[in-house]
C-alpha cells in the first residue's frame, strides 16, 4: 500500500539501519505522529544509550511512547497495545508512523495478542533460583515433561525464551502453545497499513554502529550510565539495554573505555544479526529498503532486545 493511503505506516529493521530517519521524514511530511515500537526506548532512565528520539527531534515532529516508563516497571506487549490504542484514538485523522526494532510488537498489532495472564513475582523468582541452582536443563526437563507442544515449538538453547515457558505453565496451568491460539483480534488490518523493513547491509551496519558509540560517548553515555546503576537491577527489563552491561563493568572499573566500546560494539552486530534472521522468517510480505550507506546524522546506538 502506498504510504499516502495508509491509516498507519509501519517501519521495521535491524539496529542502525536508519529507520528512525525515514521515520521523521514521512512524519514532517505528512503531519503525523512518530509512535515507538521499540521494547527498551519506553523506559525513562535510557535516552542516549537506546538512540531515543533528541529534543530537537520531539520538537520537530510529536513522538510518542518514548521514554513514559519508570525502570522498576515491567512492561509487556500487552501494555504497549494498550497505550498505542490510546495514542490511536486520542489522535483521529492522523497518520501514525510506527517506527521499532521489536518484531513482536508488530507481530501483535497486526495479528493480535495471547491473553496471557500476568506472571506473579514469586514464579519468576523460583524459575530464576532453578537456573541459578540446577541449571537451565532442569527447566527445560520440566517443560519437555508438563507441556511438550510449547517445548518443540521453543528455542530450548534460549534462556529467557525457556523461562518464559515455563513461568507460564506453572502460573496458568496452561502452556504458550494453548494461549497463542487465544489471540485477540488485531488493532490494525494489514490491508489498511504500509509495511516497510529497512535493510542495510551487513557491512554499513557495523560501521554505523561503531559512528554511533562515537557519538554517544561524546553525547554523554558514560554519565547517564553511572546515574542508571543507582538502585540497579539486573532482573528488571531495563537492564538489557545494549552495552547497559559493558558499560556497567567499565564503571565499577573492572574494563577500560576502549574495550567497552569493543565488547558493546561486537554483542550489537551480533543482535543486528539475530535481527536480521527473526525479521527475514517473520516478515517476508514486508517491502524492504535495501540501503548501502550509513546515516552519520542519527546520534544513537540503536534498539534494545527484542
Amino acid at each position: 500500500m502506498k504510504e499516502s493511503a495508509a491509516k498507519a505506516i509501519l517501519i521495521c529493521g535491524p539496529t542502525a539501519s536508519g529507520k528512525s530517519q525515514l521515520a521523521m521524514t514521512l512524519a514532517e511530511q505528512r503531519g503525523g505522529i512518530i509512535v515507538n515500537a521499540d521494547a527498551i526506548q519506553v523506559y525513562s532512565c535510557w535516552r542516549l544509550l537506546t538512540a531515543r528520539p533528541t529534543p530537537d527531534d520531539e520538537a520537530r515532529v510529536d513522538h510518542a511512547l518514548y521514554g513514559h516508563v519508570d525502570r522498576t516497571r515491567r512492561y509487556s506487549v500487552g501494555h504497549w497495545l494498550a497505550d498505542f490504542r490510546r495514542v490511536r484514538d486520542g489522535n483521529p485523522g492522523r497518520q501514525l508512523v510506527v517506527v521499532g526494532g521489536t518484531g513482536l510488537y508488530f507481530n501483535a498489532l497486526l495479528n493480535g495478542l495471547s491473553p496471557i495472564p500476568e506472571i506473579p513475582e514469586d514464579v519468576r523468582q523460583k524459575a530464576l533460583r532453578i537456573k541459578e541452582n540446577e541449571g537451565l536443563e532442569r527447566l527445560v526437563s520440566d517443560l519437555l515433561k508438563h507441556d511438550p507442544e510449547t517445548a518443540k515449538q521453543t528455542d530450548l538453547a534460549n534462556p529467557a525464551r525457556v523461562a518464559r515457558a515455563w513461568e507460564v505453565y506453572k502460573s496458568t496451568g496452561r502452556g504458550l502453545a494453548h494461549w497463542h491460539r487465544q489471540a485477540t483480534a488485531p488493532v490494525l488490518a494489514h490491508e489498511a497499513v504500509a509495511k516497510r523493513l529497512v535493510w542495510p547491509t551487513p557491512e554499513a551496519t557495523a560501521t554505523k554502529i561503531k559512528l554511533r558509540l562515537d557519538r554517544m560517548v561524546a553525547d554523554g553515555v558514560v554519565e547517564e550510565c553511572r546515574e542508571a546503576l543507582e538502585g540497579w537491577n539486573p532482573e528488571l527489563p531495563y537492564s538489557k539495554a545494549l552495552g547497559a552491561r559493558e558499560f556497567k563493568e567499565h564503571l565499577e572499573g573492572r574494563i577500560g573505555l576502549e574495550e567497552t566500546l569493543d565488547r558493546v560494539a561486537r554483542a550489537t552486530t551480533n543482535y543486528a544479526k539475530r535481527q536480521r534472521t527473526w525479521f527475514r522468517s517473520r516478515m517476508a510480505g514486508w517491502r524492504r529498503i535495501e540501503t548501502q550507506t550509513q546515516n552519520r546524522s542519527d546520534p544513537g546506538l540503536g534498539d534494545g532486545p527484542a
